[in-house]
């Protein structure tokens, strides 16, 4: 025996359900099912809505009586740059590959100060500058 397979409604489906509730049942009964489709298709998240981190929430100060909300996203950043922006993100990279340059010169020399200090070679004799003497404390 072959009973007639009945399709869901889209009305079951969770985004749509939910969102039907939040609306007047006479508005939310008068869609059709290829109205449905399409009011799902607007529902679901797009690609480009989706971030790496997205934390989301709330929090109230109890003695003010406010409720305020926060919104967290980080994620790689789809949209195309204007101008400016672009400037601002090139001038922010030089600045942090400068800033990484000259760290790494710093703590390189002060790695090859030390070395050379606990060798006992004195490349001027009777000068220091201190740090090998801080470095032993």
């Amino acid at each position: 025996m072959t009973s007639e397979y009945l399709r869901p409604s889209l009305r079951d489906d969770p985004r749509l359900h939910k969102a039907l509730l939040d609306m007047p049942s006479k508005y939310a009964d008068s869609y059709s099912e290829s109205q449905l489709i399409y009011f799902r298709l607007a529902l679901i998240g797009k690609p480009w809505q989706q971030h790496f981190i997205d934390n989301r929430g709330t929090f109230y100060f109890p003695f003010v009586g406010w409720r305020f909300f926060y919104v967290f996203l980080l994620g790689r950043n789809k949209r195309a740059l204007n101008r400016k922006e672009k400037q601002a993100s090139m001038a922010v990279f030089l600045l942090s590959l400068v800033g990484f340059i000259v760290l790494s010169m710093v703590i390189g020399l002060l790695l090859l100060y030390l070395l050379k200090s606990a060798l006992g070679i004195d490349l001027f004799e009777g000068t220091s500058l201190g740090i090998w003497d801080w470095f032993n404390e």
